[in-house]
């Protein structure tokens, strides 16, 4: 290629300046394609949820439990491994009328077997939690790039201009893994950003105007600062980050009314309230905040996260009491939150997700002897895992992918990071090669992998 300099051409040929700013909003916009799915509530699972002990029975575990894996394995803490394989520690059950076979610890889950999709060949393929958050979430193993929520934004806007577009709803024990991370728009504009909610009432800060500024008195004033501040951008075309600023100040005043009324569940009938164990200690919380999941995709916004605290699901150890102690807590919400949106219609357009950035080893980690079963874990393993999906066009009742006779490595339909990326883009009408945003010399694109593509079994 001919070198002209620094403004010479690039193997695309050569680069076409940009005439007229580039102006950015959260407006519903149409879809190049046919649509699935309009809305998203993505319940992740950080630290990694035990497929063998939830979701990926393996007969072969149950013959050579208690004896050494002579396979190739891929260890994450080579000095605290061993090769001792430890079989699943619950029961499993079948359920609904496609049979799916899910463990005891999981009996609300299924209730809806019928209505899900139970992919079993998830990978990743980069053995942390870093890297294999990064791959779920923005498509490569690094960071400071921009998440699937705010890609939904870039392309589609939303459907509600008095609610935030796009939500983090996360754990009043703490944040996760990665914090803020989770929800970052990258190079994307700033408006394109996942907005943090607190776990806890009031779930927005200052929300009431003063006393002196209600009614009339604050109409005027916001109405002379939105003359200002456009007469401002005016003489700023282009710039994003203002943009964005703007675009939050006038979402903040439209909030007022609209998100008291959408965080606030106490007018939910009490059968509802019941069907997220809201009622109960152990499940309020996840149930509080799936249930507010729910009336916020019934009221326009786009995508939702449900966070869990640092990396709650990482059970290296003390599997036996963690791992049922983090499903009570989830599995009743979660199921309701299918029900309920089922029931109410919207289960065909919303897509819900639910599952971590890995899985675990089929052998013990922290070995004690498989008499201190209490001691004992598994290490990580991101080569074949599990997760679940539910609505917005996905197939029912239906299992995709397996993994070996160990649940150790996907070996069938395998699901990577990027295909699973790229099939949810398809079910918001968007295609992932075309998916782009130009900054500087470079396109950005959510999926970059040559070879991803839309697994099409997964679809209904």
């Amino acid at each position: 290629m001919k070198n002209d300099g620094l403004l010479g051409a690039t193997s695309e040929g050569p680069q076409k300046p940009v005439l007229k700013p580039l102006t950015h909003d959260l407006l519903p916009k149409v879809p190049p394609a046919p649509v699935q799915a309009k809305a998203m509530i993505s319940m992740f699972m950080l630290g990694g949820p035990s497929q063998i002990d939830l979701f990926d029975p393996k007969p072969a575990l149950y013959k050579w439990h208690g004896k050494s894996f002579e396979g190739d394995i891929k260890f994450d803490n080579a000095a605290q491994a061993s090769r001792e394989i430890m079989a699943p520690l619950w029961k499993y059950r079948n359920h609904g009328q496609c049979g799916m076979e899910l463990s005891e610890l999981l009996p609300h889950l299924g209730g809806i077997a019928d209505d899900i999709t139970l992919i079993r060949s998830m990978h990743t393929g980069v053995n942390n939690h870093l890297p294999s958050n990064y791959a779920m979430t923005t498509g490569q193993h690094r960071g400071g790039r921009a998440v699937l929520g705010s890609w939904l934004l870039h392309a589609l806007g939303s459907e509600t201009q008095e609610l935030p577009a796009y939500v983090a709803l996360t754990d009043p024990r703490g944040l996760p893994l990665l914090g803020g991370e989770n929800w970052s728009n990258g190079p994307l504009p700033s408006i394109y950003q996942g907005t943090l909610v607190r776990p806890k009432t009031p779930r927005i800060f200052n929300l009431e105007p003063a006393p002196h500024l209600r009614g009339e008195a604050q109409k005027r004033q916001l109405s002379f600062l939105r003359d200002l501040n456009q007469s401002h951008l005016e003489t700023h075309p282009g710039e994003a980050d203002l943009e964005a600023r703007l675009a939050s100040y006038g979402l903040a005043a439209n909030m007022q009314t609209a998100a008291k009324e959408a965080f606030d569940i106490s007018s939910e009938p009490q059968h509802i309230r019941q069907l997220y164990g809201v009622d109960q200690d152990r499940t309020r919380d996840y149930g509080t905040r799936c249930l507010i999941a729910r009336r916020l995709v019934e009221r326009g916004v786009r995508f939702v996260q449900i966070m869990c605290n640092g990396q709650i699901w990482d059970h290296h150890g003390s599997i036996q009491t963690a791992l049922p102690e983090r499903c009570a807590e989830i599995d009743q919400p979660a199921a309701a939150l299918v029900k309920d949106l089922k029931q109410r219609g919207l289960l065909d357009s919303t897509l819900v997700h639910w599952g971590g950035e890995m899985g675990r080893l089929p052998v013990i980690q922290f070995r004690e002897g498989l008499d201190k079963r209490d001691k004992v874990g598994r290490d990580h393993n991101t080569y074949g895992f599990s997760m679940w999906v539910a609505g917005g066009g996905m197939k029912k009742g239906y299992i995709h992918g397996q993994t070996d006779e160990f649940s150790h490595y996907a070996v069938e339909d395998v699901v990577h990071h990027y295909d699973w990326l790229a099939t949810v883009l398809h079910q918001f009408g968007l295609n992932h090669r075309t998916l782009e945003y130009k900054l500087g010399p470079r396109n950005h694109r959510l999926v970059e992998q040559a070879d991803a593509q839309v697994i099409h079994k997964l679809l209904g």
